[in-house]
């Protein structure tokens, strides 16, 4: 055990833990005066320099354990770096120190004076459900629509007032918008105040207390106090601060000025929860007479795939600057794979992962990274048709999303009235007014003459038993089953399946739901429409999906992992597939929508990301036609493409596209479909033309036009009223269509 009554004695020759770190690395470890900046690249060992450095100080005597504060953002890491000091240290227990996520920090501060900010020390932290709760009562208190305005919308809105250090008082008129019908500043207020009442606090809470506890100047006493006990301060992932945990962190690292972050502004990609680069990016601004130190020596990565990482990131201008570079043999190029459409790629990573894991690759060293959790569904499927064992990280499988549930719920129901389970699943989702009181009735009645609820509904529909709201709700219900039933002899089953979601509200239900999920939700439900174009009926989908969901791939420690490029952070693998490298879906068009350059350098940082998770290999692909959300579109590649250096990259285009001479201003090129592969791609011809900007929504086709449908063929247009098409098909015969779904007959396939 250390004694904390005194400082450890200076060694005599310099200790082992020191030995094997490069000179970047010792600088970092050994410079504990003053304000100091370590720029840790991906790979470079930057939990080694942490974890070493913390030991140094203790080692060295410069503080005892209470002077340090060192603040991780996971619990993970807090306990990972605990563990290594103590081994540095011989095995020595390092209590009473100040080392945990911000959250753990800013609650133990909060405890010890919990009566300046109008609580106790007992006070309760509401996990997220409590929170909803107390939003939803104070809202409905003030005659605010929770459906308009769901409480988990307005939550998202105050934690992100409270990431940024504000107090209701201090919210502006803009700040406040239109939420909530213009009372969400009002709701704040309310609910800080009830927050007090019920002594308790939740996690926003938990700096924004301790922060305006210190700035208070009444606590001019506590704030020394805080800044003479902490000689030094360490902080993991500074890029990833937001306003808050910065603006603490500066309040008590004003007089010592020991302040040393560790960080990397080129892997800073989490702007859309609150983090702030613009920390990282001032540092030296922020602390005057700040040291930088840059660790560049990467123990990850070949030179090859390094390069790449560093020729996409210089293109970004709000960053620092570093270049990684690896001692080690260059290894191969990143493979640069263009294909015909989504289904050629799943397939062609698939048959690599075959080819790789045939020349000894353990699955567990192959990962995919894509953009948005909609993009899993393709390898997905493909994995299980060809026995890949696989699992999705940060997020459930496809089909076990809770919008793909639903959806598949009302499909299942259309397929077969009886099915009791998935009925009871949607008949009150979204909600209509059906109360327990009246499926109760259902169920008695069901169970009496031992049948299914819908047929145990019509029964009871065809009597007095059920009236009002509810009767009608009921009927409305049946009818509409009844009616897309119908349906399914006229039109495709993907056709009916997007019908079924828009008329029963189910859509509209996301569309009006403002939390930051209900985007993504959305985008799934528009994948599920494509998956279900890729059968023959709705009972083969069905059955399609019994069989996914009944497959298991526990059983196995050995398995591809699929996950988005935000959860890859942090995480190595020798083989890294990068598929969807096209404009719209990587960099995201809704970020450069929403938020322009900055969002295209956030995106910039996240191929940075992607690319620097491979160890030996890299692939990246892009396809020249995607079915997304149910319509083909022609892709042009993503701009990153271009920027990858030309040296590390071999480049292969698959059967399908064009394969025509040039070598223009970039990646980019139209894709007409020969039958020979190569290795170059066509810069000559211009992009085709997105199907969906030429035909548009709606009123884009009259009677007598030719047109084509994946399912029917060809046919002509008989009626056209708003998007829904009669059209008598040449083999199929006449069925009623969405435009959406068809396109015009000299367009072709």
């Amino acid at each position: 055990m250390i004694n904390y009554d005194s400082p450890i004695a200076t060694p005599s020759a310099p200790p082992p833990y020191l030995h094997g770190l490069n000179p970047a690395q010792l600088e970092a470890v050994e410079r504990l005066e003053g304000p100091l900046l370590v720029l840790a690249g991906a790979g470079t060992g930057k939990t080694r320099v942490l974890t070493t450095r913390l030991g140094h100080l203790l080692q060295t005597g410069r503080a005892f354990p209470s002077q340090i504060l060192a603040v991780t953002f996971t619990n993970k890491a807090a306990q990972e770096m605990k563990k290594r000091v103590s081994a540095m240290l011989g095995g020595a227990a390092v209590e009473g120190w100040w080392l945990g996520t911000f959250h753990a920090l800013a609650a133990r501060m909060l405890r010890r004076h919990a009566e300046l900010a109008g609580l106790t020390p007992t006070f309760t932290i509401l996990d997220e459900d409590d929170q909803l709760r107390l939003l939803k009562q104070l809202m409905e208190a003030d005659n605010i629509d929770t459906k308009k305005t769901p409480p988990k919308a307005a939550g998202a809105v105050i934690q992100r007032w409270k990431d940024r250090a504000l107090l209701p008082d201090d919210i502006s008129h803009a700040d406040a918008g239109t939420l909530a019908d213009g009372k969400l500043k009002k709701i704040y207020a309310d609910y800080q105040a009830r927050l007090r009442i019920l002594n308790a606090c939740d996690f926003g809470d938990l700096l924004l207390h301790v922060i305006a506890m210190l700035r208070d100047p009444k606590n001019a006493d506590l704030l020394a106090d805080y800044q003479r006990r902490f000689k030094y301060i360490l902080v993991d992932e500074y890029q990833d601060t937001n306003v808050a945990q910065y603006m603490w962190l500066r309040l008590l690292a004003q007089q010592n000025k020991n302040i040393c972050c560790v960080g990397d502004d080129d892997q800073s990609i989490y702007g859309w929860r609150g983090a702030e680069i613009g920390n990282i990016l001032r540092f030296e601004q922020d602390f005057p007479g700040a040291h930088v130190v840059r660790l560049e020596q990467n123990y990850r990565s070949t030179p090859r795939i390094l390069n790449a990482a560093n020729a996409v990131i210089a293109n970004n201008k709000g960053r620092l600057g570093k270049n990684l570079w690896s001692a080690e043999e260059d290894g191969e190029k990143i493979q640069l794979r263009g294909v015909w459409d989504g289904l050629q790629e799943a397939n062609f990573v698939a048959e690599e992962i075959e080819r790789l894991q045939h020349r000894g690759t353990e699955l567990s060293e192959v990962a995919i990274l894509v953009r948005t959790a909609s993009q899993t569904r393709p390898f997905e499927e493909r994995f299980l048709r060809m026995g890949i064992p696989y699992r999705v990280f940060s997020g459930l499988r496809f089909y076990e999303r809770q919008e793909i549930r639903d959806a598949i719920a009302y499909l299942r129901v259309l397929a077969q009235p009886d099915d009791d389970l998935a009925f009871e699943r949607i008949v009150n989702v979204p909600k209509r007014g059906i109360g327990p009181a009246a499926l109760q009735k259902v169920s008695q009645l069901a169970r009496a003459r031992q049948t299914s609820l819908t047929r145990a509904l019509d029964q009871l529909l065809a009597s007095d038993e059920l009236a009002g709201k509810q009767r009608q709700t009921f009927l409305q219900l049946a009818t509409d089953f009844t009616r897309w039933r119908g349906l399914l002899r006229e039109m495709s089953h993907a056709e009916v399946a997007q019908i079924v979601l828009d008329e029963s509200g189910y859509t509209a239900m996301w569309q009006a739901d403002k939390t930051p999920e209900a985007t993504g939700r959305l985008e799934n439900l528009r994948e599920f429409i494509t998956a279900l174009n890729e059968f023959d009926s709705l009972d083969a989908f069905l059955e399609h999906v019994s069989l996914v969901m009944e497959n298991d791939d526990k059983a196995t420690d050995t398995y591809v992992s699929i996950m988005t490029f935000h959860a890859a952070k942090g995480l190595e693998y020798n083989v890294v597939f990068l598929p969807g490298w096209e404009e719209g879906l990587f960099p995201s068009q809704r970020a450069l929508d929403e938020t322009g350059m900055s969002g295209l350098e956030e995106e910039r940082r996240l191929a940075y990301v992607g690319i620097t998770r491979a160890r030996r290999r890299a692939y990246i692909s892009f396809a020249a036609n995607r079915l997304l959300y149910g319509n083909w579109n022609s892709s042009l590649p993503s701009r990153f493409i271009e920027e990858l250096p030309r040296d590390e990259v071999e480049t292969v285009i698959e059967a399908g596209l064009n394969t025509g001479g040039g070598h223009g201003g970039g990646y980019g090129g139209g894709y007409a479909p020969p039958a020979q592969r190569t290795r170059y791609i066509d810069y000559s011809t211009p992009p085709i033309e997105s199907v969906s900007k030429r035909q548009g929504s709606e009123g884009g086709y009259a009677p007598g036009d030719r047109v084509f449908h994946q399912k029917f063929g060809y046919g002509e247009v008989v009626s056209a009223d708003h998007d829904k098409l009669d059209i008598l098909f040449d083999k199929a015969g006449r069925k009623k269509v969405i435009d959406s779904f068809v396109r015009r007959a000299e367009e072709g396939l």
